[in-house]
C-alpha cells in the first residue's frame, strides 16, 4: 500500500468537518461539506516562523485569535468538531528508508523506524512524534519503502494547541507536500513514472520522487535567500538519485508554488533536465504555496 492509499483510507474512515493548512503566511481552511470553498486568513509577518527545532509560534496571541475567529461558534461554546490539520513542510523531517522485511505489528514498526532515523533528525528522537507508512515496492524487488515522518513534540503541540482550544479534534495531521501528492499535474499523464513533485513555499523547497504511487525519496531544504540556482542544484541531485536508485530519469517535473509570471525559471528547468514541467492542478482552484496540501486533501475526498 502506498502512502497515498494510506491517506485515502484514513480520509474515508474519518472525514473531517474542517480542514486547515498552516503556513508562515497564514491559515487556509475549508469545510468540505460546503462545496469546498477555500478561505484564507493571513497572519502578521513573524507570527509563525517555521523550523523543525523549536516552537514555531512566535506570537501566540495573534495565532490563537486567528484560529478562534476562523469559525467562531456564535454560542461562545467550544464544541468538539473533527478537523484535519496540515502543517508546514519544514517543521518536520521526512525520510524514506528501505527494509528487506518489515513487521506487521505497529509498535515494532515504530521501534524500527525510530532506530533508522534517529541519527538524521536534528532533535532528540525520544521527545518526538514518529509515524511511519510502509509501502511495498513496485516491480520484482521484494523491498519495503517506509515513509517515516518525525516532528519535535514541542513544535507539534504549539501548532495544534489553538485548534484544540477552539474545540477541534485534529484526528488527522500531515504535512503539506505529502498531502499535495494526491494532486494530478496539468500534463495529464497519470501513468508517467518516475515523477518529481517540487513544492516551493517561501524559501523552502520540498521534493518528492514517485515511482508509480510509491514515494521513493523526500527532501525538504531551506534555500538561502530563495536562490533559484540552489533550487536547480537540489533538483539535479534528485534527478541523479532517480537514475542511480530507480535506473530511470524522471519523465515529468510537476511543481507548485512557482508563480506563473516566473515562467523563465520553469523553462530553465525544462531545458536543464530535458523534460516537461507542469503545474499541479485541482478541481477546487489553483493550488498555491500555502494551500496545496489542503487541495490535495480535498482531491482525496473527491476520489473516494
Amino acid at each position: 500500500m502506498s502512502i497515498l492509499s494510506k491517506v485515502r483510507a484514513f480520509v474515508s474512515d474519518s472525514p473531517a468537518d474542517f480542514v486547515f493548512e498552516v503556513s508562515g503566511a497564514g491559515i487556509a481552511w475549508t469545510r468540505p461539506a460546503h462545496h469546498a470553498s477555500i478561505e484564507w486568513a493571513p497572519l502578521m509577518p513573524g507570527a509563525i516562523v517555521v523550523s523543525p527545532l523549536e516552537n514555531n509560534v512566535r506570537e501566540p496571541g495573534v495565532y490563537e485569535a486567528a484560529v478562534r475567529n476562523l469559525v467562531a461558534d456564535p454560542s461562545g461554546k467550544a464544541k468538539q468538531r473533527r478537523a484535519a490539520l496540515i502543517l508546514p513542510d519544514y517543521c518536520a523531517r521526512v525520510a524514506v528508508v528501505d527494509f528487506d522485511t518489515f513487521p506487521s505489528d505497529p509498535q515494532e514498526q515504530l521501534q524500527l523506524a525510530r532506530f533508522r532515523v534517529k541519527r538524521v533528525v536534528p532533535f532528540d528522537i525520544e521527545s518526538a512524534i514518529v509515524v511511519c507508512y510502509p509501502q511495498q515496492r513496485t516491480g520484482t524487488v521484494k523491498k519495503v519503502d517506509v515513509v517515516v515522518a518525525v516532528i519535535n513534540m514541542e513544535v507539534a503541540s504549539h501548532l495544534e494547541a489553538p485548534f484544540r482550544a477552539a474545540g477541534f479534534q485534529c484526528g488527522f495531521v500531515t504535512l503539506s507536500a505529502l498531502s499535495a501528492l494526491a494532486l494530478p499535474g496539468e500534463d495529464g499523464d497519470e501513468h508517467a513514472s518516475p515523477v518529481v513533485v517540487a513544492k516551493l513555499c517561501g524559501d523552502v523547497l520540498a521534493l518528492s520522487l514517485l515511482e508509480g504511487r510509491v514515494l521513493r525519496m523526500f527532501r525538504c531544504v531551506q534555500l538561502h535567500g530563495g536562490s533559484e540556482q540552489e533550487a536547480t542544484d537540489v533538483l539535479a541531485t534528485t534527478f541523479a538519485y532517480s537514475e542511480d536508485e530507480l535506473g530511470a530519469r524522471p519523465k515529468v517535473l510537476r511543481q507548485c508554488g512557482v508563480a506563473r509570471e516566473n515562467g523563465d525559471l520553469l523553462q530553465h528547468w525544462s531545458d536543464e533536465f530535458g523534460l516537461p514541467v507542469s503545474s499541479l492542478r485541482s478541481r477546487f482552484g489553483t493550488p498555491g504555496a500555502n494551500n496545496a496540501g489542503l487541495h490535495g486533501y480535498l482531491e482525496t475526498m473527491e476520489a473516494l
